[in-house]
């Protein structure tokens, strides 16, 4: 079954606002609409993002250049604030789920396939591609060790 991510955006201006509603109260609408989804079978993941202001970008340049700046940023006009993986039959779905969330005016929630192997079959004998199944269960290894 495809896997789509929703991204969460939000503006500097729908954070403003937000910093008026009690943060439980936050929590306590994030935490109906995880475990609505989590019910239904359709969550494999998901994570909230620290403020924009303890992070950092590296942009890339011409060959070698990378130049890394930290948050705060200037003009922001859209900050990435967390995701949710979901496990479901279509993108139409994929949809629904993010029209249910909880989130204020100002924000958005950008719904994108997760691609598969079948986006790479011209390439099924790149050898990374083909690591890749292994890299996925050293992952899965490590999360369990972690448990």
């Amino acid at each position: 079954m495809p896997r789509y991510m929703l991204i969460m955006r939000t503006t500097d201006a729908a954070q403003a606002a937000s910093a008026d509603i009690d943060f439980e109260e936050v929590i306590n609408a994030m935490g109906a609409y995880n475990a609505a989804m989590m019910e239904a079978g359709v969550m494999v993941g998901g994570d909230g993002l620290s403020d924009a202001a303890q992070g950092a970008v590296v942009t890339f340049g011409e060959g070698d250049e990378r130049v890394v700046t930290d948050g705060p940023y200037g003009e922001t006009r859209e900050l990435f604030n967390g995701f949710w993986m979901l496990d479901v039959p279509a993108q139409a779905d994929a949809v629904e789920w993010a029209k249910r969330c909880p989130l204020g005016p100002g924000n958005a929630l950008e719904v994108r396939r997760v691609t598969d192997e079948s986006d790479f079959e011209d390439y099924a004998d790149n050898e990374f591609l083909q690591a890749e199944e292994g890299w996925r269960e050293q992952i899965a290894a490590r999360e369990a060790e972690k448990g």
